[in-house]
C-alpha cells in the first residue's frame, strides 16, 4: 500500500506516539484486564501523559481523546481515567476571524444582525468558541463560531489516520482484532456531525421537546434565522456551573429532587426517546437562578434503536438487582462473540462486577462504571459489543458524578428500580403510536393469513422427507481456510504413503542404477518420503504450539 508524502509530518507524529505507547498495557490490554481497577490504578506506562500528547497534536486528536475516553473496549482503565480529564480548552482565535466567519455565514454584517456582540469569547474549544451577544429585539443569546479551516485540518488528519489504519488492519493482529478501520470511521462520522452546527440545533429542538415534562430541566433553543453550518446562535441561559456552586447556594434547592429528575430524564432519553445528550460532564451542566438544571453543548449525542433500548433496560435492571447471570446473557445477546470468546471467563468476571455493585450507594459504586466494566470485560474475553454500550457507560458515569454533587447519598441503583415500571410503560406507549399500531396490525394480518399455508408446506416436506435446513456459518472464511489446511495435510500424507509404497515395490525390481547397494530409484523415493515426512511433522508440531500460545494469551 502507498503512503502519501503530503502527510509525512503527521505520519512521523503518529508513529512517535504509537511507539511511546506501544506497551502491553496499551496495545494488549487483555494482559491486565483481570486486575481490578482499584489495583491497577495508574500503573499503565505514561497514562498520565497521554492527554498532553494528544493536545500537542491538535484539535482532531483532542476530540479523538475525548471519544476514546468512553471506549472501554479499546483502552485499559488507567488511560480512560486520564483521558476523561482531557481539557477541550485552546487559545481563542481573533475577533477579526470571528467577524469574517459570522458575516460570511449569515450574509450580513455583525453590526446589522446583532445589537451587541462581545469581542472576548466566553470559552474557546478545539472546534469553536462562544461569544455573548444581543439580538435587535433585545434577546440575549450565545453565538457559537467554528474555528477557521478546522474542517480541512480534520480532513487532512483523518486522511493520514485512514492510511495508517489500513496498514494496521492489513499487517497487524492488533489492528484486525480491534477493527481499527471501523473504529476510525465511527470517530470520523461523529466529528463530521459536530462540525455541522445545524445538526446540533436540530438536537436541541428534539431534546427540548422530549424533556418538556421535566419541570426542573431546561435546554437552550437555537435561533433558526441566525444559525448556519459554522455559526450557531442559541438562547443565553444564566446560571453557574454545577462544580462552582457554593455550599450556601445549595441550601436554596433540593439536591435529591434534582438528582432524581436528572437521572430519570436521562433514562428516558436513552431507553425511550432514543436520542440522548452524550456529554453531561459537570462543565455542561448549569444551575439556574431558579434552582433548575440547564443542559448545554448538544454537539455530541447518542442514538439507541428500540431493540437496543430494550436490551439496555434489561441490562441496567439486571445490574441494579444483582443478577449477574441475566446481565451476562443480555450482554452476550447484544454482542458478537469471536472465535476465541471465553464464555466461562466472561460470566465469572461479570459475576464479580455485579456482586460488587449490588446493594451499595453512589459513594461506594457507580452504575456507569459497572456498565463500562461490562464493555471492557466483553472486549477482554473476545465479545464485541455495540459502541452504544460504552457511550451509555460513559454517560451514566458522568451522571453519577453529578448526582454525587447534587445529593451525596443518591443511589442510582434504587432510582433504576424505582423508575423501571414507568420506563416500561413509556416504551409501550412510544412503540404503540397510531402509525406504528397500524403497521403492526397489518404485519400481524399478513402473518396470520400466511401461517396455515406455511405450516402445511412444512408438514408436507417433513412427511415426504424433503425438508432441507440450510445453515450459513458466521465465519465462512475461517471454515474454508481450515478445511483447506486439513485437505492439504491429507494430500501430503497420501503422497508420502504413495512414495513409501512405490519405493518398497521398486526395491524388488532389478536395475543397474544403484545407491548404497540398493536400487537407486527406490532409495530416491525413500529419501523424498523422509524429507516430506520430517517437514510434515515439524509443521504439525509448530501449528499446535502456536495455537496453544494463542489460547493462553487470550485467556490471560
Amino acid at each position: 500500500m502507498k503512503f502519501s508524502p503530503h502527510y509525512l509530518k503527521r505520519y512521523k507524529d503518529l508513529i512517535l506516539l504509537f511507539l511511546k505507547y506501544r506497551q502491553p498495557a496499551m496495545t494488549s490490554k487483555f494482559a491486565q484486564s483481570h486486575i481490578p481497577d482499584s489495583l491497577n490504578g495508574d500503573s499503565a506506562p505514561h497514562a498520565e501523559e497521554l492527554p498532553d500528547d494528544l493536545e500537542r497534536l491538535g484539535p482532531t486528536f483532542i476530540k479523538l481523546g475525548q471519544l476514546l475516553s468512553s471506549r472501554a473496549d479499546l483502552l485499559p482503565q488507567p488511560y480512560l481515567k486520564h483521558l476523561a480529564r482531557l481539557q477541550d480548552k485552546v487559545t481563542p482565535f481573533s475577533f477579526e476571524e470571528v467577524q469574517v466567519i459570522v458575516e460570511s455565514e449569515l450574509g450580513v454584517s455583525i453590526s446589522k444582525a446583532f445589537a451587541s456582540f462581545d469581542r472576548e469569547p466566553l470559552a474557546a474549544a478545539s472546534l469553536g468558541q462562544v461569544h455573548r451577544a444581543q439580538l435587535r429585539d433585545g434577546r440575549h443569546v450565545v453565538v457559537k463560531v467554528q474555528r477557521p479551516n478546522i474542517a480541512k485540518q480534520i480532513g487532512d488528519d483523518f486522511a493520514a489516520l485512514e492510511q495508517i489504519a489500513r496498514f494496521l488492519h492489513r499487517y497487524t493482529q492488533m489492528g484486525q482484532r480491534l477493527g481499527v478501520e471501523r473504529v476510525l470511521e465511527e470517530f470520523e462520522n461523529t466529528l463530521a456531525h459536530e462540525l455541522d452546527y445545524r445538526r446540533e440545533a436540530a438536537n436541541m429542538v428534539a431534546l427540548a421537546n422530549n424533556l418538556k415534562c421535566f419541570e426542573h430541566l431546561v435546554v437552550p433553543l437555537p435561533i433558526e434565522d441566525y444559525t448556519r453550518q459554522k455559526v450557531l446562535t442559541m438562547d443565553y441561559i444564566e446560571g453557574v456551573k454545577i462544580t462552582e456552586v457554593s455550599p450556601i447556594a445549595q441550601l436554596d434547592w433540593d439536591g435529591g429532587v434534582l438528582a432524581e429528575e436528572l437521572f430519570q430524564a436521562y433514562l428516558q432519553q436513552i431507553l425511550v426517546d432514543g436520542l440522548f445528550h452524550a456529554d453531561p460532564h459537570p462543565g455542561n451542566i448549569l444551575i439556574t437562578p431558579g434552582g433548575g438544571i440547564a443542559l448545554l453543548d448538544l454537539g455530541m449525542v447518542g442514538y439507541t434503536t428500540p431493540a437496543m433500548q430494550e436490551n439496555l433496560l434489561k441490562l441496567l435492571l439486571a445490574v441494579s438487582e444483582g443478577d449477574s447471570e441475566q446481565a451476562a446473557d443480555i450482554a452476550i445477546g447484544i454482542g458478537s462473540p469471536s472465535l476465541d470468546f471465553d464464555d466461562q471467563e466472561f460470566r465469572h468476571k461479570i459475576g464479580q462486577v455485579v456482586a460488587d455493585a449490588s446493594s451499595v450507594t453512589l459513594q461506594q459504586m457507580q452504575v456507569g462504571r459497572v456498565v463500562l466494566s461490562v464493555g471492557r470485560i466483553a472486549a477482554d474475553t473476545g465479545l464485541r459489543v455495540p459502541t452504544e454500550l460504552s457511550l451509555l457507560g460513559k454517560t451514566l458515569l458522568q451522571l453519577d458524578e453529578i448526582g454525587r454533587i447534587l445529593q451525596p447519598d443518591f443511589d442510582p441503583n434504587e432510582s433504576i428500580r424505582r423508575n423501571a415500571s414507568k420506563i416500561l410503560s413509556q416504551r409501550l406507549k412510544a412503540s404503540f403510536t397510531e402509525g406504528k399500531a397500524v403497521a403492526t396490525l397489518l404485519e400481524a394480518k399478513q402473518f396470520l393469513g400466511a401461517l396455515p399455508a406455511r405450516l402445511n408446506k412444512i408438514l408436507d416436506s417433513i412427511g415426504n422427507a424433503e425438508l432441507n435446513v440450510n445453515v450459513k456459518p458466521s465465519e465462512t472464511e475461517f471454515l474454508v481456510d481450515s478445511a483447506q489446511k486439513v485437505a492439504n495435510r491429507i494430500t501430503m500424507g497420501l503422497i508420502l504413503a504413495a512414495l513409501i509404497v512405490g519405493a518398497a515395490l521398486l526395491m524388488r525390481v532389478p536395475t543397474s542404477f544403484e545407491l548404497f547397494g540398493y536400487p537407486g530409484l527406490a532409495i530416491i523415493f525413500f529419501l523424498v518420503a523422509t524429507v516430506i515426512g520430517f517437514f510434515l511433522v515439524l509443521t504439525i508440531v509448530w501449528q499446535d504450539f502456536k495455537s496453544k500460545r494463542k489460547s493462553q494469551s487470550a485467556r490471560y
